[in-house]
């Protein structure tokens, strides 16, 4: 079990993040149009795991616009936002922002949340997903992972990067 905060007070995950140089759980989520979006999809390509607990909050928004803007100069790499929310909200979203250069996920009916070890158990966020960014190289290795110590507060888009390098 890791622990982040909202708002200064604790709140504890279902588990860690998968560490460093280990091979990545597969993953299955719902994509644009109800259609699947899993690890096969992005097989032989980098991958930025933004996941977050609501688009529909300010610094959730903030990072898929931050990781739209990045994705667009990242050869090789597929930007995977994912949260909890439905696949009609992530594209209203998107839609609305002119997002383009990501992906959306959601994990609504899927084990992500518990599978990477980042879904919320307690708060008042208890059964969404805590902010966290996965890196992973072309081979599903994990190249960097953070849990964001503050929910409300956004990851290192810099330490992220970096780790594609």
């Amino acid at each position: 079990m890791a622990t982040t905060a909202l708002k200064g007070n604790p709140v504890n995950t279902v588990g860690d993040l998968p560490p460093v140089g280990e091979k990545a759980p597969g993953w299955e989520l719902v994509g644009a149009g109800l259609s699947p979006l899993t690890h096969s999809d992005t097989q032989g390509k980098r991958v930025v795991l933004n996941i977050f607990p609501s688009v529909d909050t300010g610094i959730c928004a903030a990072s898929v616009r931050k990781f739209n803007e990045l994705a667009a100069s990242l050869d090789n790499t597929t930007v995977v936002n994912v949260s909890h929310d439905l696949p009609f909200a992530q594209a209203r979203f998107c839609g609305a922002e002119g997002i383009e250069n990501v992906q959306v996920g959601s994990a609504f009916r899927s084990s992500f949340g518990e599978d990477f070890g980042v879904k919320l158990v307690d708060g008042p966020m208890a059964g969404l997903l805590g902010r966290a960014v996965v890196v992973l190289d072309e081979d599903g290795h994990v190249v960097h992972s953070q849990l964001v110590p503050e929910i409300t507060t956004e990851p290192d888009y810099d330490a992220a990067v970096a780790a594609l390098s």
